[in-house]
């Protein structure tokens, strides 16, 4: 049975608030914050495709970031499937951190 607008919406709203439990480890600041989350979409099946980037290609928890990422949108309710693509395009950079996370690193 296909979800309704609104279900995918909570859906939605309940994918962010657990993506803002994860932070990156060498910036005190959430993912989400960090601008770290290019798109998520979600089906009308409870398929969500999750579009990420990491700070550098290089970065130290290249494996073990977008784990993290798949297991929280995992546990949100209505969640069947989880396709996490990571990619380096555009390339992040400081611009992409909400100003929230840009006040709590102390860059205004």
């Amino acid at each position: 049975m296909a979800l309704t607008d609104d279900q995918i919406a909570d859906i939605g709203e309940n994918i962010i608030k657990n993506l803002k439990t994860v932070y990156d480890p060498e910036i005190p600041v959430d993912i989400y914050e960090l601008g770290l989350i290019y798109d998520v979409q979600i089906s009308d099946q409870g398929a969500v495709k999750v579009i990420m980037t990491l700070t550098t290609p290089n970065c130290p928890v290249a494996e073990s970031l977008p784990a993290e990422v798949r297991e929280k949108v995992t546990e949100v309710e209505g969640v069947t499937e989880v396709d996490l693509e990571l990619t380096f395009e555009p390339a992040w950079n400081k611009d992409m951190m909400s100003e929230e996370a840009r006040f709590e690193l102390g860059m205004f």
